[in-house]
């Protein structure tokens, strides 16, 4: 059995180490003259900075995406990071920084809660592991719930570190798969070696099972015979398969053997595609002598202007940057109308930093910006269509088609392990 895969990006490195280990012969075609698409590594300055993903994978070792590169023989060391942390004002009523700070444990969110709501969310947290609300944004349902407006930043912070999306763009229903995860899966870690340590795996898992990885090689078309997927033509020329999985996401996918889709059940699917919307980010990457953060997990920052939260995994992999240097990054939410105005959304976040680390010596690395063709997601976090087409024997995997529940990176893994589950079993 022959399988091609469309793009060597995380989603597309999963699937052919899974199948290439099951007995499948796999070649990869990535248009790239690199692997890894937005979770690999790039040296600058002697910074090893990262190329999309933050160098941490959202449930550490004992989340889906560990325990499958376990499952496939992928050698990659994780190391759990220390507690998610949230800066506040130190006077309550302060709308930002500006006067002072002070940070508290992401699992003391509710302390800043009158005694009447932390009783409520304490009863809530128990009844909707069984019976979780639907039906509406995750804002419009802490409204319902909540009158203290602590709830809605600590939300938007949350979303906008973990989903680049607000707390009125993502469902009440996705934010709680998100929850039970966490309960599942534990809190955030790092790959050593950042995440061209977790590529780096993956490809050598693959080229012991003879499966190969064409970098600089596009696929210009996914050839469709009798109704099912057959192979993809690079260039003049036809390759072959009895399976073909593309890591392009569905709109792109779809653009790729648009020939091919017709009828009534094609039409519905194209529908759909036309509803989904990527979430687009700004990362700041900062290099600096002594640590900013001062630890290994997230640091959520509500009372920012832009900036959602920072991570600084030099606290665990000091090799990620020189010598005697830090790495940190942060990240920001960009909301679908700000995308045309990127430098005032990055001006906003320069000035958050400031707030956030006065009196700290620091120099703006990198700054990094997704969207459109290169975004955060390519569907927002709970709208993907699945891993599933119209075509029989073509699967789609990688941002655009993640799990429920799954934070970025997990969410990849999560849809790659739905993806291998209909093909293998």
């Amino acid at each position: 059995m022959k399988a091609i895969v469309i793009g060597a990006g995380l989603g597309g490195l999963l699937s052919a180490a899974r199948l290439s280990k099951a007995g499948y012969q796999v070649d990869v075609f990535e248009r790239l003259p690199i692997t890894g698409g937005r979770f690999t590594n790039l040296s600058y300055k002697g910074f090893q900075v990262s190329s999309g993903a933050f160098h941490v994978l959202p449930h550490g070792p004992a989340g889906p995406l560990a325990k499958f590169l376990n499952e496939v023989g992928a050698d990659v060391k994780i190391v759990r990071a220390d507690n998610t942390t949230v800066r506040v004002p130190l006077k309550k009523g302060s709308k930002d920084y500006e006067k002072g700070f002070k940070d508290i444990l992401f699992n003391d969110f509710s302390t800043l809660l009158s005694h009447k709501d932390r009783l409520k969310i304490a009863l809530l947290i128990v009844s909707t592991r069984k019976n979780r609300p639907t039906g509406s944004t995750l804002q419009a349902w802490l409204r319902s719930q909540f009158k203290d407006d602590w709830l809605e930043k600590f939300a938007d912070a949350f979303c906008g570190w973990a989903l680049s999306l607000r707390s009125d763009e993502v469902s009440v229903e996705e934010v709680f798969e998100i929850i039970e995860n966490m309960y599942r899966f534990g809190g955030p870690g790092v790959p050593i070696g950042g995440c061209k340590g977790v590529i780096d795996a993956l490809e050598s898992v693959i080229a012991a099972h003879d499966g190969k990885i064409h970098t600089e090689t596009e696929v210009s078309k996914i050839l469709v015979e009798n109704g099912k997927a057959v192979g993809v033509l690079v260039g003049e020329e036809a390759h072959k398969a009895d399976l073909v999985i593309s890591n392009l996401g569905h709109a792109a996918t779809a653009c790729l053997c648009a020939e091919a889709l017709s009828g009534e059940k094609a039409s519905e699917y194209l529908r759909r595609l036309e509803t989904l919307k990527p979430s687009a980010g700004i990362k700041i990457c900062l290099a600096a002598d002594e640590p900013l953060v001062g630890h290994s997990g997230v640091l959520l920052t509500p009372y920012a202007k832009r900036v959602n939260g920072i991570n600084e995994v030099t606290q665990v992999d000091p090799r990620l940057a020189p010598p005697g240097k830090h790495l940190t990054m942060s990240h920001q939410h960009v909301a679908p109308e700000n995308v045309k105005n990127l430098e005032a959304e990055i001006e906003l976040g320069l000035q958050d930093l400031k707030e956030i680390f006065p009196n700290k010596k620091y120099e703006v690395l990198l700054i990094q910006s997704y969207h459109d063709n290169w975004p955060v997601n390519r569907a927002a976090s709970g709208t993907d269509p699945g891993n599933e087409t119209p075509i029989p024997g073509l699967y789609v995997v990688g941002d655009g088609a993640k799990g429920k529940g799954g934070i970025e990176v997990e969410g990849v893994a999560l849809g790659v392990v739905a993806a291998m589950k209909k093909i293998l079993d």
